[in-house]
């Protein structure tokens, strides 16, 4: 008696689970993507292009404003080594002529031995130096090119930001400012 009111119990119970059937519909709707383009090869191209010719690397990037920076830059530096290295040898012919007992002319009439030699290597450390600043400037160009490169495939849109924010501390009534960090998915 006690199996057959089980039974029956199981079986009047179950009756209803299978009214309860309701179509259920799913809210969630995938959203399409949108193109998204990467190019692995655009940071070495940028990279080579500003080896071959500095600036072209920031004209690939389509970063024209940089272009005449990099050139002013490089400018300098090789005016600057071309100068130095003029006067660096103007110096040492002149003190070439004292040691051989030449008479000075011209704006180096005055000087003695020690005071060509100190013309010399002042002269001499600042063609070293142009020259450094100019191999600098040149590897900075091909270092910018390929970050910016980088950079520029980068996924920036409105689903990941950092903003500043204020907000009202509630105990002294003071703000604070913040960053907020947004993450939509």
């Amino acid at each position: 008696m006690k199996n057959i009111f089980f039974i029956l119990t199981v079986l009047l119970l179950a009756i209803p689970s299978f009214a309860q059937q309701t179509e259920v519909k799913d809210t969630l709707t995938a959203k399409p993507l949108p193109d998204y383009k990467y190019d692995a090869l655009a940071p070495s191209k940028a990279a080579f292009y500003s080896g071959i010719l500095p600036g072209l690397g920031q004209i690939y990037n389509k970063k024209y404003w940089k272009a005449p920076i990099v050139w002013g830059g490089i400018g300098i530096g090789i005016y600057s080594y071309s100068f130095n290295q003029g006067k660096y040898t103007e110096y040492r012919n002149a003190y070439k002529d004292l040691l051989a007992g030449k008479e000075l002319t011209g704006r180096l009439e005055g000087l003695d031995a020690d005071r060509l030699i100190r013309a010399q290597k002042f002269h001499q450390r600042n063609r070293d130096l142009s020259a450094l600043v100019s191999m600098g400037l040149y590897i900075l160009n091909i270092v910018d090119a390929n970050v910016d490169a980088h950079l520029k495939q980068f996924n920036v849109d409105d689903n990941l930001s950092l903003r500043p924010e204020l907000q009202q501390n509630t105990i002294d009534n003071k703000y604070n400012m913040g960053l907020t960090l947004s993450y939509k998915f």
